[in-house]
């Protein structure tokens, strides 16, 4: 059992994680920018550290000075809540580096399944059935088209890295595959970030499974929840 866990997060999840610890008895270190000083979240955790400015890559993106805070605070282990370096393998690497276990995925597994084409091409190798699309990244328009002719449209045009939906487009004919490949428009969205194409299943229901896993390979079945 850890005996103190470094939070790399704020707000509410963060406050999720200190109430967790608190009823594990695990005493808990709050890490915030300058923004955040009074943050309730800086308030409730055992000890608290400053690592940088407002900006996010100054503070909780800045890699080195999160370590660097665990270290201070002979933190065992750091917890990332989600967003942030939750997905972050190197993140994760390092941690392990520095003896800190990081409370998530192995570096492998984060980059198995930290973007959707990588993803996908990783569950096609496990056997698990994928909507049909593009083998990878769209290079170039002429394969784009070439592949929505193949599935039918309407197809959906997806950033590789992008989460929680940002950047994606329906795309319902050819023309208007051309104009959203080559207004660049994508691209500008997700930060010139790869896309993949995908056929757009409508009036699908989206079924989520959640599920927990340690590292002594317990399994723990969260629930099931269904989206129209």
């Amino acid at each position: 059992m850890f005996k103190k866990i470094l939070i790399a997060n704020r707000g509410e999840i963060a406050l999720r994680i200190i109430r967790t610890c608190k009823e594990m008895d695990i005493r808990t270190v709050a890490v915030y920018s300058t923004a955040d000083r009074e943050s309730l979240h800086v308030r409730f955790a055992d000890e608290a550290v400053c690592i940088g400015d407002a900006p996010s890559k100054n503070s909780y993106l800045n890699i080195p000075r999160i370590i660097s805070a665990a270290e201070i605070t002979n933190a065992d282990a750091i917890h990332p809540g989600y967003g942030f370096l939750s997905e972050n393998a190197e993140f994760s690497a390092v941690c392990s580096e520095y003896g800190i276990k990081f409370i998530g995925p192995t570096p492998e597994m984060i980059r198995l399944m930290g973007d959707k084409s990588t993803a996908k091409d990783t569950m096609k190798k496990a056997g698990v059935p994928t909507i049909p699309g593009s083998d990878g990244l769209l290079t170039d328009l002429k394969t784009g088209l070439k592949i929505a002719k193949q599935i039918g449209y309407p197809v959906i045009l997806r950033p590789s890295y992008v989460l929680g939906g940002r950047g994606m487009v329906v795309v319902s004919d050819e023309a208007e595959l051309k104009k959203q490949v080559e207004s660049g428009e994508l691209f500008r969205i997700s930060g010139d970030n790869p896309v993949l194409i995908d056929g757009f299943l409508q009036h699908a229901i989206e079924v989520d499974v959640d599920a927990i896993c340690d590292a002594d390979g317990d399994v723990f079945i969260a629930g099931i929840m269904e989206h129209i």
